[in-house]
C-alpha cells in the first residue's frame, strides 16, 4: 500500500477537503490562487502517479482501485464547489452552463456503475483516447474557471461585452468536456448494453 504511486493517489483524495476550502472561501481572491496552485499540484500528481506505478513496476491493484476513484472525488468536489459560488455562469446562457457539469458528474456515476457491473462479469472496458481528451478538457477546464476567479480583472471587451478571459476559456473547454462525455459515455454503454441480455 505504501508505495509512491499509491500515495500520491491516497494524497489527492486528502487534499480535496481542503481544495474545497479555499474555492469556498467568499470574496477572497488570494483564496482561489492558491486553490489554483493546489488544483495544478493535483494534476500533476494524478500524471505521475500513473506514470511512476508503470516506469517502477508497482501498478497495484488498490492503484487501479483508488485512482480513478481520486479522479471522480475531485472532479465531482470541484464542479459542486463552483456551481456553488456561482462560478459555472455566463455571459449569453446564465445559469445553464451548470447543465455542462452535470452531464459530467451524471456520466461519471452512470460508467463507474457499469464498470461495477462489468466487473462482476469479469468484462473489462478499456479507456478510449477520447475518453483520454475528455479528461484532459475537463482538467483544462476545471483550472480555468478556478483561475477566472483568481484573476477577475483579465478581461477583455468582445462586442461591448467585458469577459473574463480565463473564466470564458473554461466555460467553453467545460462544454467540449460535455460533449466528449456524452460521445465516450455512449460508448461505454454500447459496449455494456451486449452483456445485458
Amino acid at each position: 500500500m505504501l508505495t509512491l504511486p499509491n500515495l500520491l493517489t491516497l494524497s489527492r483524495i486528502v487534499a480535496v477537503p481542503l481544495l474545497v476550502a479555499l474555492l469556498w472561501w467568499p470574496r477572497w481572491e488570494g483564496g482561489y490562487v492558491w486553490a489554483f496552485a493546489l488544483y495544478c499540484l493535483m494534476g500533476i500528481t494524478d500524471y505521475f502517479d500513473g506514470y511512476v506505478a508503470r516506469s517502477q513496476g508497482a501498478v497495484s491493484k488498490l492503484g487501479q482501485f483508488l485512482d480513478p476513484i481520486a479522479d471522480k472525488i475531485m472532479i465531482a468536489a470541484v464542479i459542486l464547489a463552483l456551481a456553488a459560488k456561482g462560478v459555472l455562469t455566463g455571459p449569453y446562457v446564465g445559469d445553464l452552463h451548470v447543465v455542462a457539469g452535470l452531464v459530467i458528474l451524471i456520466r461519471e456515476i452512470a460508467v463507474s456503475g457499469l464498470r461495477e457491473f462489468l466487473g462482476g462479469l469479469r468484462v473489462s472496458i478499456p479507456v478510449s483516447q477520447l475518453a483520454k481528451w475528455k479528461t484532459t478538457f475537463q482538467m483544462v477546464a476545471l483550472g480555468a474557471l478556478i483561475l477566472g476567479r483568481a484573476l477577475p480583472r483579465w478581461t477583455v471587451d468582445v462586442m461591448g461585452e467585458v469577459i473574463n478571459v480565463p473564466h470564458t476559456v473554461g466555460l467553453t473547454t467545460l462544454w467540449a468536456a460535455a460533449i466528449l462525455t456524452v460521445i465516450t459515455g455512449w460508448d461505454y454503454l454500447r459496449v455494456g448494453l451486449k452483456h445485458m441480455d
